[in-house]
């Protein structure tokens, strides 16, 4: 008996066909698609399998990175072409200017953010997740010019990691691993504060560009697409890299010209969650910023607060900070610095971290469905899920994002 002819490479395909009976019927067409003939079933049945829509880089092991499609721009030709390094490393921009507090003098509460909210004209949805069209600019100069100010002065990379021109965010990174990062790069995380006025500038815009929401300037409001519960485990490895091949809908750093903030700094809001240190004073020191490229905030204020440290799922990158080299001197007339402000979210020990719904989500209003059904700091990004260990199809998952959709606004109505 002959053995069996080795199995064949795969092939692009215009088209796929099997053969019935001597007669040709055709089950299918793809172009892209990667058929593979298969011996054990006949010479004209073919197993179809997608190709990937990217090409993904592994890092450590850990991290992931979709290859683009156009080159990088060498960093000190986009220094030159920038022209706001300052005396900033290489890659950096100078950010200087004054920080909008509350009335309290406080930096992150979120009544900035709610007192925004009093100011828009047209709304997108009012409902979860609320997302604005229009925002009065001269509403919202007389609503905060009375409000205090803080002088800043720092260093921020000018992308998302690994802030180059042209090359896509490295993404599954948690709040520690980012940190870690930053240092061995001579920086540290930024902090919620330095990212939010980079993003907002003097005037304390709701959005980088200014008043109005454009899906054409950041990359905003895209399709949501529900992840697979524990498809990033292991996050290295074939089934991870598949998981975020299907889910991936970012851009290259820098590739949305008017992705660009007051201060010269890009991407702040759309195309990857950002880490960044909180300046509360208990609770998770990990807070997201910026929101994705899914229908979220996307908005210089908003913070998502319900993940502890050691969170990873496919949409999450940071940027580093340093402090400036040459500071710029404290204004005579400026306000008094910043008190600490009271934590609502009570430290606490042991692990996992899980964070209270009721405040973190209801009251800081979570992003978007991913940011409700991750909310229990699973480290491969599972969704709200039942039970640990219970296996939930894609249905299942559905509904139970559904559900925990429902719950988050029966609460705000509540409280509202």
């Amino acid at each position: 008996m002959n053995p069996a002819p080795p199995r064949r490479p795969g092939r692009t395909l215009g088209f796929v066909a099997l053969f019935v009976g001597g007669g040709t019927l055709v089950v299918g067409a793809s172009l892209g698609a990667r058929a593979m003939l298969s011996p054990e079933h006949g010479a004209g049945l073919f197993n179809l399998q997608a190709a990937p829509r990217f090409e993904w880089k592994s890092i450590d092991k850990k991290h992931w990175q979709a290859v683009s499609a156009t080159p990088s721009e060498a960093t000190d030709v986009t220094d030159a072409r920038e022209g706001n390094r300052g005396s900033c490393p290489p890659g950096m921009v100078d950010v200087v200017g004054k920080l909008k507090l509350d009335s309290q003098g406080r930096e992150s509460s979120g009544e900035i953010e709610e007192l925004q909210n009093s100011s828009c004209v047209d709304w997108i949805s009012k409902d979860f997740p609320a997302r604005c069209k229009t925002f009065d600019r001269a509403g919202w100069l007389e609503l905060s010019q009375k409000l205090p100010t803080k002088p800043v002065h720092y260093c921020m990379d000018r992308f998302e990691y690994p802030n180059k021109a042209g090359e896509n965010p490295m993404i599954v990174v948690s709040y520690n691993e980012a940190t870690a990062i930053c240092k061995t790069n001579g920086k540290r995380l930024c902090n919620e504060s330095e990212w939010t006025f980079a993003c907002e500038g003097d005037e304390a815009m709701p959005y980088p560009y200014g008043y109005e929401r454009d899906a054409e300037a950041c990359v905003v409001d895209r399709p949501w697409k529900p992840f697979t519960e524990n498809g990033l485990a292991p996050r290295d490895g074939k089934k991870a890299r598949e998981e975020l091949d299907r889910l991936w809908q970012g851009t290259p750093s820098g590739s949305h010209p008017k992705c660009k903030s007051p201060l010269g700094v890009y991407d702040l809001t759309g195309n990857v969650d950002e880490w960044t240190k909180t300046t509360r004073t208990g609770g998770y020191a990990s807070v997201l910023k910026g929101g994705y490229w899914g229908p979220v905030r996307a908005r210089c204020r908003p913070s998502t607060r319900a993940h502890n440290e050691d969170f990873v799922a496919y949409q999450q990158s940071f940027r580093c900070c340093s402090d400036n080299t040459n500071p710029a001197p404290a204004s005579a007339n400026a306000s008094p610095a910043a008190t600490p402000e009271p934590s609502d979210v009570a430290p606490r020990q042991g692990s996992p971290k899980i964070a209270d719904p009721t405040h973190d989500i209801a009251e800081d209003t979570q992003d978007d469905l991913d940011e409700l059904d991750k909310k229990n700091g699973s480290a491969s990004g599972v969704g709200c899920n039942t039970s640990p260990g219970t296996a939930n199809g894609a249905s299942t998952f559905v509904v139970l994002s559904a559900a925990c959709a429902i719950a988050v606004r029966a609460v705000r109505r509540k409280r509202g």
